[in-house]
């Protein structure tokens, strides 16, 4: 007889707080997770922006200010997978207009290509950009000398490629609502195996009841 009583007051217990009163707070628990994993992010999509207009800008200094806090957020911050990553398109353009001017001489006989199709190209364009190399390189190309210029420089566009890694767990409002939504479903599982063991326990000992 203590048996039994032991039994029914564990399932008065496990009663008290009703399976569809943790469904409700786990369905509101998922919603706040998943709005602190959405503001995750857009931190990094902002932060990712920034880069990109600080590249534009031709400001190395503070692009490279950009890259670490996007670097600092995305490694601190769980949902903030970039994908491929940022790429710089602006300072690589730059870059190989750099080396595309120093490898260029006034030597040829058709005198400074480069100069030239910078003529041509500048007043089109107002920044670096992917638009602005290809017309660079269509004027180079337009002289018999351009393939042995072009073909000297070498620049790794790999090189101005930047991807970070997100946690799969990060200790921030997201990284614990989704902890508490875990700990809710254990709970939830748990409860309803509980009882399900202590009525059939009851069912199979106890013929009375």
């Amino acid at each position: 007889m203590v048996d039994k009583k032991k039994v029914r007051r564990s399932i008065r217990q496990l009663q008290r707080v009703k399976t569809w009163q943790l469904v409700v707070l786990l369905i509101f628990m998922s919603f706040v997770s998943a709005t602190f994993l959405r503001l995750n992010n857009i931190g990094m999509v902002e932060r990712r922006e920034a880069v990109i207009n600080a590249d534009s800008i031709g400001d190395d200094e503070i692009t490279q200010v950009r890259l670490y806090d996007l670097q600092r957020y995305v490694s601190a911050h769980m949902n903030t997978n970039m994908g491929k990553g940022v790429y710089l398109e602006s300072a690589y353009n730059r870059d190989y207009n750099t080396l595309l001017e120093k490898v260029s001489n006034d030597s040829n006989s058709n005198g400074n290509i480069y100069k030239k199709a910078q003529e041509i190209c500048a007043p089109q364009f107002s920044v670096y950009s992917s638009s602005y190399l290809q017309c660079t390189l269509n004027e180079l190309a337009k002289y018999p000398a351009s393939s042995n210029l072009i073909d000297s420089v070498s620049l790794s566009p790999n090189t101005y490629l930047h991807a970070f890694y997100s946690p799969l767990w990060s200790s921030d409002f997201a990284g614990w609502s989704l902890l508490v939504c875990a700990v809710i479903l254990i709970m939830i599982i748990a409860r309803l195996i509980s009882v399900g063991i202590l009525k059939l326990l009851l069912n199979q000992h106890y013929k009375s009841i």
